[in-house]
């Protein structure tokens, strides 16, 4: 999406034209705050509530999914700090965040947000002023008389939006924020170029499906073959004794593909969290025990839907065949080992072997 709606009255062009330079995320998670105040019928809008809805907004992308905002971003430096010192966790109800940061007591925490005072409201403002080649103090006059159409005056507390824009910003709301998140979607690609799925890292999601199927998949595998050996804990899982574990995080990978799943010790999942686990003491387990679910199920339902999953690396099932076990087994590696090696390079933590 690169394109925003028009309006015959506005300068709507200038508004697309404050995310073309960027060399941060700042633009983005500050006009997506903006827009959420306006959403709320607030107009004169206090900017330490922005700074903190900045923070807000990317508080579950940086501190769960761990993604990387690029060297010159102070916004992941500035969560990660809020994290340790708020008493916050990472995967914080965003309400909570943003009612925690405006009501800090905490000296630090007033001085990280106040840094983007210095980042963002008037830089967002340089295309409607040009001339002042982004000198604050300049933009910050000019933009008190709404001159140039501005779309907000801004002084050194609040933010004050232009009347003229309140509708148009108010009935497209959603498409603006739709605007900012595909381009910053686009923007963080480029800074986590083989993390998976960053549109789906952006915003926390309210629930996490359930994994009805999987167990099922799993439960069935169980009636053939008999209990399963957890791999970490080598405790023998029966029917239903177990919890469906997500091998490299779901929050690298983002999905629930069923070559990632297996049964898992309940107690130690628990515990493992977002962890991940050493290939060179884990993969081959992994592996077996993928290996006998894979062969288990498709011989007793060969059009079985999650049987799918596997395409996504297996070219076709006939490697199922014993002749070809090594093959398969490269299969499984070459798909594992890279994602294991990236979640490691993108911060997350390795398990201690058992």
């Amino acid at each position: 999406m690169d394109y925003l709606p028009s309006y015959s009255s506005l300068p709507v062009h200038i508004l697309a034209s404050s995310f073309k330079h960027k060399a941060t995320t700042y633009k983005f998670y500050w006009f997506i705050s903006l827009i959420e105040e306006i959403e709320k019928k607030n107009y004169v809008i206090s900017k330490q509530h922005l700074f903190a809805r900045m923070i807000a907004n990317s508080w579950y992308t940086i501190n769960y999914f761990h993604l990387s905002f690029g060297k010159q971003d102070q916004l992941e430096r500035a969560v990660t700090r809020l994290l340790a010192t708020e008493n916050l966790t990472i995967d914080e109800n965003k309400g909570r965040i943003f009612e925690k940061l405006i009501s800090s007591v905490n000296i630090g925490t007033a001085k990280t947000l106040k840094y983007f005072d210095g980042e963002v409201p008037h830089c967002f403002l340089s295309p409607w002023y040009n001339d002042t080649k982004g000198h604050k103090k300049t933009i910050y006059d000019l933009s008190r008389s709404f001159s140039n159409n501005s779309i907000y005056a801004v002084d050194e507390n609040t933010v004050s939006i232009n009347p003229a824009w309140i509708q148009y910003l108010s009935e497209n709301s959603g498409i603006l924020k739709a605007f900012c998140y595909w381009n910053l979607c686009l923007y963080l690609q480029k800074h986590n170029p083989n993390v998976p799925d960053i549109a789906n890292k952006l915003i926390k999601s309210p629930i996490r499906k359930l994994l009805t199927n999987q167990r099922k998949f799993w439960n069935a595998v169980i009636t053939v073959n008999g209990p399963v050996k957890c791999i970490y804990t080598d405790n023998l899982l029966g029917m239903n004794e177990f919890a469906v574990e997500h091998f490299i995080p779901f929050a690298f990978v983002s999905h629930d593909l069923i070559w990632n799943l297996i049964p898992a010790d309940k107690r130690f999942n628990s515990s493992k969290s977002d962890k991940i686990p050493p290939f060179k003491d884990y993969f081959e387990k992994y592996f077996q025990v993928q290996e006998m679910a894979l062969k288990t199920i498709h011989q007793l339902s060969p059009t079985h839907k999650l049987l799918e999953d596997y395409l996504t690396f297996l070219p076709d099932l006939d490697l199922l065949h014993k002749d070809n076990r090594e093959e398969l087994r490269k299969r499984f590696e070459d798909n594992i080992k890279p994602l294991i090696t990236i979640a490691a390079n993108n911060g997350f933590e390795y398990m201690k072997s058992i």
